[in-house]
């Protein structure tokens, strides 16, 4: 069974914000929740901009999960992170919870008087039936059941964010890792910190049986 993931690929995305009009129109996401947005570091720095699509991640060990009080969440075969809305009380544990950002509410206020959390689905619907209207009137369009992925994967013009099969999009991402040629400094302390700055080289580590 497949694993449904995201990745994005920072040094594909344009900031263009086309998944974030994608998933809105899709999925007739109401005003004022985002379920996916683009977020850029070092904005305008030449040669440091990085920007990234960010949404819910469908994490395999997803801290909204983990403090729901009413256990509104659920996982699909698929690896989909779900909730279901009738038993969502607007509690807001979940937004302190996630380290993407990735529960919404549609009203503003106290938690609790915001209305029902939202957030992305990977277009997979809800518990409602499969393309329902109950279904697309609460969670947007329910492209997997579909045989589709999620409307912001496939708008990408760069492909920069890939959505899909976890094991394909990691062979399609190592794939492109070695045609840049940056090996295992992919994810090194110098593409976190950045060559010549304070970090930029591991804390060197003390040697066994002798002096550090």
């Amino acid at each position: 069974m497949a694993r449904m993931k995201f990745l994005v690929d920072a040094e594909r995305c344009i900031e263009c914000n086309g998944c974030v009009t994608a998933c809105k129109n899709e999925n007739e996401v109401p005003w004022g929740v985002n379920r996916r947005r683009v977020v850029t570091i070092n904005d305008g720095v030449v040669g440091a901009e990085k920007s990234i699509s960010v949404a819910c991640m469908h994490c395999s060990d997803a801290p909204c999960m983990a403090v729901c009080p009413v256990d509104c969440f659920y996982r699909t075969d698929d690896g989909v992170v779900l909730h279901d809305k009738d038993l969502c009380i607007g509690c807001g544990y979940c937004f302190y919870a996630c380290p993407f950002g990735a529960p919404q509410f549609p009203q503003a206020g106290a938690f609790g008087l915001r209305g029902k959390m939202d957030k992305c689905t990977f277009c997979a619907g809800g518990p409602e039936a499969d393309r329902s209207d109950a279904e697309f009137a609460k969670y947007g369009r329910n492209r997997l059941a579909e045989g589709k992925l999620p409307a912001c994967a496939e708008m990408c013009s760069t492909k920069a964010l890939l959505g899909g099969d976890g094991d394909v999009i990691a062979d399609i991402y190592r794939e492109r890792v070695v045609r840049r040629g940056k090996g295992s400094e992919v994810w090194g302390w110098g593409t976190a910190y950045g060559p010549g700055k304070p970090g930029a080289q591991p804390p060197a580590q003390p040697q066994k049986g002798g002096r550090s």
